[in-house]
């Protein structure tokens, strides 16, 4: 198999890249076939940061000794502890855990404090303290390599944690002794039934409680316009008077688009409707091998202003409202940015939920972005067209292990209790695939180089800048984002010179944005304006100064979007057959039921 090759890497895209030796070509499949049994991370990534991790402390001598006496300090300490029989209690340092923090969850019950459990805790917890010590402030050692060696550690580590085992995990046993054992039955059973879903590619047990169409994704609304990559939904008015800017939400595509309408009870877009605005959404395709070559320029072209363009078909004359999510908002920032470039101003406002611009600092997702691990990545994907959306829920789902991984093994299968699936749950379990070379292009550009925000980036061959941006932009943010950490996506604020209202909400990457008002959970979030003439306000001097407010950030969206919307309008009908938008078919379309 020989695939002749220009040489010219220049752009970084693999998918531009032929090869000359078919010794390339194995390695590609060679790659494939590791990643199906080792998961997402590099082999090589992995051992040079180890490698470099292991050449900087061979000669450090000083650090060395660091090392040693803390190890010793440590034992010392625990042989303290067991002797005196909890008389003593150990220093706060042992209690250090790989997120820094001194509360554990998986120690919090009380039954971790008698004997032997109690060992068990403050033995994991002092070589964890000390394997932390080891890892990280090795001078030479670079920045990503020490997270990379520290969060391999973890991972290693935590499989050994005494709370994932029978013998030593007290509430399993106390469990086991009151039921009988019937509870590892249960677990067997719960494996079994896992396992068996896994092999045969079915969704998880209890998203059969959650249809698409039948009790989510359920606002009313027709698909309007369909190509190869999108269709696009707009949902019926339930006013009689409708502002006169439809908005149109770009959802990223690496998730289907319901997570903003899920239930009726926690549905943004039924919450948008009900106050009186036109909605527009995007529905992505479910990509495979036939759409390999679709990359960001189509993603631009047949995603973001095909739809504009048939808004503007059945709502004439008006300027729209763009709100996009995560990597949507990123794509929908680019391309709103190449508008402006082009002189286009159909938009009115642009509107961010958790979407980064500057990806210098992606958060914990910098573990997984090198060249070698971009690389191995493509490679990964380059036999179907298409990586699969469960290998980046495992990569996802490994940054926070000790949650997604290793309590939820110990509630299955140790304890037999499956917990009960909401409809977000069921929403992340609905995972999509991602094209070859949209996904290499913005792990290259964005991730890895940058080039958005050094102006290196091109929309259909033309270099766009965020600095040409006039339209006011509010920007929602997240306290516990390991996704799009909050800091990053405030550092829009660097690069455009426009209005800009910043919010910083509580909960994370999704329960964040689902935000609904009314939520008996807990919500609240600081909200700031920055005018275009204003100084800039630094992430921490935000969060110092800007008061909390009890609830939810929905209302304060709604009232922006009012803000920056004109008079009321008749509500529009649903397309516009004389401009040629016909009704498709039925909300959610099909695209979203395609797994």
């Amino acid at each position: 198999m020989t695939i002749s090759k220009k040489n010219s890497t220049k752009d970084a895209d693999l998918h531009k890249i032929d090869f000359s030796y078919d010794s390339q070509v194995f390695d590609i499949l060679l790659h494939a076939s590791f990643g199906k049994l080792f998961g997402s991370l590099s082999p090589a990534a992995v051992n040079v940061a180890i490698f470099d991790w292991l050449c900087n402390l061979y000669i450090a001598p000083a650090k060395q000794f660091d090392i040693t006496k803390k190890g010793a300090k440590n034992f010392y300490d625990f042989l303290v502890f067991i002797m005196l029989l909890n008389e003593f209690h150990p220093l706060k340092d042992h209690q250090k855990s790989y997120s820094k923090s001194n509360d554990d969850p998986r120690f919090k019950d009380e039954a971790w404090d008698a004997f032997p459990f109690n060992i068990y805790k403050e033995g994991f917890l002092t070589y964890n303290d000390w394997l932390n010590e080891a890892t990280t402030n090795i001078r030479g050692v670079t920045k990503h390599h020490r997270q990379v060696v520290n969060f391999v550690a973890r991972q290693v580590l935590d499989m050994y944690s005494p709370s994932n085992y029978l013998l030593t995990n007290p509430k399993v046993l106390q469990a086991t002794l009151e039921e009988g054992g019937m509870n590892l039955v249960r677990g067997l059973n719960n494996y079994l039934e896992d396992a068996y879903r896994d092999y045969n590619n079915l969704p998880p047990v209890g998203t059969e409680d959650f249809k698409v169409g039948l009790n989510i994704a359920i606002t009313p609304g027709k698909v309007v316009y369909k190509n190869q990559l999108i269709e696009l939904i707009q949902y019926e008015p339930t006013t009689k008077k409708v502002y006169a800017e439809p908005l149109l939400i770009v959802p990223a595509w690496i998730m289907k688009y319901y997570i903003l309408d899920l239930s009726q009870q926690n549905s943004l877009v039924k919450y948008l409707v009900g106050k009186g605005h036109a909605v527009f959404i995007i529905s992505w395709k479910n990509p495979g091998t036939a759409e390999r070559n679709i990359g960001f320029d189509d993603y631009v072209n047949l995603g973001i202003l095909n739809s504009i363009d048939t808004i503007n078909k059945i709502i004439p004359n008006k300027k729209i409202q763009a709100a996009g999510y995560c990597l949507g908002g990123t794509l929908l920032a680019i391309t709103a940015a190449y508008m402006a470039r082009r002189s286009d101003d159909r938009l009115k406002s642009l509107t961010l939920f958790a979407a980064q611009v500057d990806f210098k600092d992606p958060g914990e997702l910098s573990f997984f972005i090198d060249q070698s691990q971009v690389t191995y990545m493509e490679d990964l994907m380059w036999e179907n067209g298409y990586l699969e959306g469960s290998q980046m829920a495992f990569a996802f789902n490994m940054l926070r292990s000790n949650d997604l991984i290793w309590s939820r093994m110990v509630n299955k299968n140790l304890l037999g209790k499956r917990r009960p699936l909401n409809d977000l749950m069921s929403w992340n379990a609905d995972a999509t695939r991602l094209p070859y070379k949209m996904h290499s292009q913005y792990l290259r550009k964005l991730f890895l180089n940058n080039d958005l925000t050094y102006g290196r980036f091109k929309v259909n061959g033309k270099r766009v800048t965020l600095a040409d941006l006039t339209v006011p932009i509010f920007v929602v943010s997240t306290r516990k984002d390991h996704v799009s950490p909050w800091k990053s996506v405030h550092k829009i604020h660097l690069f455009t010179h426009t209005d800009i209202t910043f919010v910083l909400t509580t909960g994370g990457h999704n329960v964040g944005i689902v935000n609904e008002p009314g939520s008996k959970k807990s919500r609240a979030y600081q909200i700031g304006v920055r005018k275009k003439d204003d100084r800039h306000i630094s992430g921490s001097k935000f969060l110092k100064t800007s008061p909390e407010q009890d609830g939810s950030w929905w209302p304060a969206w709604d009232e922006w979007l009012k803000e920056h919307s004109s008079t009321k309008v008749n509500s529009p009908n649903i397309g516009n057959a004389k401009e040629g938008v016909e009704v498709i078919c039925d909300a959610p379309g099909e695209y979203v039921l395609e797994r």
